[in-house]
């Protein structure tokens, strides 16, 4: 068992400990009573906190997003490459891992959250921001998605080889050094 709740920001520290449970066993064994053992409080405090376990879940996917958002606009702001925030969203994923595997299964979460809704918006907006307007709502955006997406959750499931696992950056990097024309992705500096 972590820390026991003693006093300050009690859903605060249900979503602390619902990260550190879905980091052990994902999100298909996580239950609120296990997160309220954790924290040491009343088996009731997270269903009046966040009403179930999807409540829960939209809380841990909005904290998700909003720290998703930050690290692709780091991205942004360092490099100005387009590339390079691929390359922070497989990093993302990969340290974060507890948040991402719930910030896109839409299944376990309330979507009609406001502060979900807001949450994924940011993170949307931060992620194309380096697309053209007519790309970003086209195949392009999608394309560039489902790559690194797909290559984060290959990469998670332990789908590649130890040489790409051991740098998941370079190996992004080569994708997308192969994919160089796609349309609508301004690679250069968009300050």
């Amino acid at each position: 068992m972590t820390d026991r709740y003693h006093h300050g920001d009690l859903r605060r520290a249900l979503i602390e400990a619902a990260v550190t449970a879905l980091g052990e066993s994902g999100p298909g064994s996580l239950s609120l009573r296990a997160v309220a053992k954790r924290t040491g409080v009343s088996h009731a405090a997270p269903a009046h906190h966040f009403g179930d376990k999807a409540g829960l879940l939209t809380a841990v996917a909005t904290e998700g997003h909003e720290r998703f958002a930050d690290a692709l606009e780091r991205a942004w702001s360092e490099t100005g490459d387009f590339v390079e925030v691929g390359v922070a969203y497989v990093r993302f994923a990969v340290d974060y891992r507890a948040y991402f595997e719930v910030m896109f299964r839409i299944e376990l979460l309330h979507l009609d959250d406001p502060d979900l809704d807001r949450a994924r918006d940011r993170s949307n907006r931060v992620l194309y921001a380096g697309m053209d307007e007519e790309a970003a709502e086209a195949a392009p955006r999608l394309a560039a998605w489902s790559l690194v997406h797909g290559f984060a959750v290959l990469l998670m499931a332990g789908n590649f080889d130890e040489e790409v696992a051991a740098d998941p950056e370079a190996a992004v990097r080569e994708i997308a050094a192969q994919l160089n024309d796609l349309p609508g992705a301004d690679r250069g500096d968009r300050r």
